[in-house]
């Protein structure tokens, strides 16, 4: 991931107040950078949210679960109109990006690779890589089809 793009995935995280996890995650950077720049804690949740977002930007060793918060938090944030033009081009309904239907089904796989060249189109394709990238990471039945389309990570 470009730095850019991490500093941004990063702000997100900080950003995001909606998630149930979220402060409980919040909670685990916050403590984890405290204790790596020698801060207190208190000190760390005074930063603002572009400091915090460069210091965890930084950070390697991440848990799956602050980096996958992180990852949904920017596609959010930052990449609505992606997610909707993929999910247009796949007849999945959406609600600004957001699947309506918990249950999808797996698309066929003729279908994923128009939806895939579509978006590749009409964005960079880093960003639909990325997106897609993370698809598979976090729905690997549904989204698994993808594998094959996919640029190596």
């Amino acid at each position: 991931m470009p730095p850019a793009a991490r500093i941004a995935a990063a702000e997100a995280f900080w950003r995001d107040e909606e998630s149930p996890e979220i402060q409980a995650q919040h909670v685990e950077v916050i403590v984890s950078l405290a204790r790596r720049l020698k801060f207190r804690p208190k000190s760390i949740q005074s930063l603002s949210v572009e400091k915090r977002g460069r210091y965890l930007a930084q950070m390697l060793d991440v848990s799956d679960a602050v980096a996958t918060r992180a990852l949904i938090a920017y596609h959010f944030a930052e990449k609505r109109s992606l997610m909707g033009a993929f999910l247009d081009a796949l007849g999945i309904t959406h609600e600004n990006g957001l699947i309506a239907d918990e249950q999808v089904s797996a698309p066929e796989a003729a279908k994923l690779a128009q939806a895939v060249a579509t978006l590749r189109q009409s964005f960079e394709p880093a960003d639909a890589d990325l997106y897609l990238h993370t698809l598979v990471a976090l729905d690997p039945e549904t989204w698994g089809g993808l594998d094959p389309l996919l640029a190596p990570k």
